[in-house]
């Protein structure tokens, strides 16, 4: 019998199959039910930057140092981050109001109590504005490690793109000034020189890079010529640009690295893992295919194993990852030749 187990972030997982950040995993009972099918660990629902800037004057009332430390950082923060439309403010304001701080934290001792599986918090930021002592009440609360979900378009052109990617170095530096807990963080593929970052992102001090965050991506409503929301779901070929970085950069890093996005059946995830990848992220199969698709992927994980007479994770992991990036880049090239100009 294959043994699915791995160590992520330090921590021990019965087995690579993670339960990304998702509405699922807002839920003790949703979660009781994940760690049943032999989850290795869940994400909870990410809690955003924007609710903890509102509410956390309010948290910290009772500690009346505290209480002057946020009010100085707040006053900062609303002069450097205003809001644009009052309609945004307004429902960031009704969010917060709905999904309060003290919930969180108290959601998260509950899940602790109720599951066995390591339970990692998730902060959905952009910034590294004065938030990041937030972080240490999530430890406090019991969570065993903290997924930082930074999401930021570099689509403004006054700003330098290199200030796009200090932006999360300053975070990762915040945030390890209050906890101690395992910190993995998950990021975006919008970098002018994106070996180079996750690199040295990968030697800053967190234990895990995540790749990547999908992309919030808007379409057009030709009827009503409005702007709307695209499908959030990742489709079948949505895997492969996480599965060329993670076969890139494996061999590179100093940190696990975390598959995500579009890993939707028991054959991408083998992909992510022969690749290079610690663990794998899944979201989308849960909502088509209820939580059940876990026990099929790990069950399938299990039987490819027994048949190429793999008997831990370990042994196969990373075995067809491009240890030389030089190399990599002229096998991608001769691949792209191949492919769009007939040669064979």
């Amino acid at each position: 019998m294959a043994d699915l187990s791995v160590k992520y972030m330090g921590l021990n997982l019965k087995s690579p199959l993670i339960v990304g950040s998702c509405g699922l995993t807002n839920s003790v009972k949703n979660i009781t039910d994940i760690a049943n099918r032999g989850a290795g660990a869940v994400v909870l629902k990410s809690i955003f930057e924007e609710q903890i800037h509102i509410e956390a004057d309010n948290l910290m009332k009772s500690d009346s140092a505290g209480a002057k430390e946020w009010d100085k950082a707040y006053n900062e923060i609303l002069e450097q981050m205003p809001h644009a439309f009052q309609e945004a403010e307004q429902y960031i304001a009704n969010f917060a109001k709905e999904n309060t701080l003290i919930d969180y934290l108290s959601f998260i001792t509950e899940v602790k109590k109720a599951v066995k599986i390591p339970v990692i918090a998730s902060i959905n930021c952009v910034s590294h504005y004065d938030w990041a002592f937030f972080a240490r009440r999530i430890e406090k609360a019991g969570a065993d490690a903290i997924e930082l979900n930074v999401y930021s378009l570099p689509s403004d052109c006054r700003v330098e793109g290199s200030s796009y990617e200090n932006e999360l170095f300053e975070i990762v530096k915040e945030v390890k000034k209050f906890v101690t807990i395992p910190i993995s963080l998950k990021i975006g593929y919008y970098f002018s020189g994106l070996s180079n970052t996750i690199k040295k992102l990968s030697e800053s001090g967190i234990q895990a890079l995540v790749l990547f965050n999908k992309p919030y991506n808007s379409d057009i409503d030709i009827d009503k010529i409005t702007i709307t929301a695209a499908p959030v779901e990742t489709e079948g070929r949505d895997y492969l640009n996480t599965l060329r970085w993670i076969a890139i950069m494996s061999g590179q890093v100093s940190c696990n690295l975390s598959a995500s996005t579009g890993v939707s059946n028991v054959n991408v995830a083998i992909k992510q893992l022969l690749a290079g990848a610690t663990t794998f992220q899944v979201v989308s199969a849960l909502y088509k295919q209820e939580i059940s698709v876990i026990s099929q992927i790990l069950e399938e994980l299990s039987a490819w194993m027994d048949k190429h007479q793999f008997k831990t994770i370990d042994q196969f992991r990373g075995m067809l990852n491009k240890k030389d990036s030089e190399i990599a880049s002229t096998f991608e090239r001769v691949q792209f030749m191949k492919h769009f100009s007939k040669i064979e």
